[in-house]
């Protein structure tokens, strides 16, 4: 069982940059693909992006890639996402996920685990 709490949103401008935190309760972290989801009012949650559990792989979504960038660190049990030039079309309320042994896939159903959500609100 994995308990995720995610930190960090908040209003930004566009161009701007914040960065998420997903602090992992449990002591196999390391055991888990962590993902990044978010979702914007009206929409379906979408992918963002995406580290596998032994740390060979990262994964992003075209929409973001090349702004964002997702790390881990295990010693810490913690997972973060750091979002840069920022986008009105970012706002969303923002989702950090665990897929035990997972390659960072992106789709949501193969995540077990769920936090509860940050709002992030870029404005232009």
């Amino acid at each position: 069982q994995v308990q995720l709490v995610e930190s960090g949103g908040g209003l930004v401008q566009a161009g701007g940059s914040l960065r998420l935190s997903c602090a992992a309760s449990g002591r196999t972290f390391s055991s888990y693909a962590m993902g990044w989801f978010r979702q914007a009012p009206g929409k379906e949650r979408e992918f963002v992006a995406a580290v596998s559990w032994n740390v060979a792989r990262t994964n992003y979504a075209d929409s973001v890639k090349g702004r964002f960038i997702v790390s881990r660190d295990n010693a810490k049990n913690t997972v973060a996402l750091q979002m840069n030039s920022l986008k009105p079309e970012d706002t969303a309320v923002y989702y950090c996920a665990a897929d035990e042994y997972g390659p960072g896939s992106p789709l949501s159903r193969e995540y077990a685990y769920w936090g509860q959500g940050t709002q992030v609100t870029v404005s232009s």
